[in-house]
């Protein structure tokens, strides 16, 4: 795996956890009692994203870590996702 797959494939993990972050312990108007008006009452009133981002990277270090290393050992390839057999046998060059 070269540098450009690795910044690509930390960014893609980073960015799913985010995702599954972003809504947790998240403080709506609605829940508050305070919808200012023109808004939704589930607008976040408090989202604490840099508190969330901390989280986030440190998750995302930890899998990104974890797959990288299965990617580079070798113990998942992409002949083993092959279900359908599209890529044909393997050669022993491979």
């Amino acid at each position: 795996m070269g540098i450009t797959s690795a910044i690509v494939l930390f960014a893609v993990i980073w960015f799913m956890t985010f995702f599954v972050v972003l809504p947790i312990r998240i403080q709506t108007q609605g829940d508050l009692g305070k919808v200012t008006p023109g808004t939704h009452a589930g607008s976040p009133e408090h989202h604490h994203l840099r508190k969330k981002a901390w989280i986030t990277t440190g998750i995302a270090l930890v899998l990104w870590i974890i797959i990288g290393g299965t990617i580079i050992s070798g113990a998942i390839t992409v002949r083993d996702l092959d279900m359908f057999n599209r890529m044909g046998p393997a050669t022993a060059t491979e």
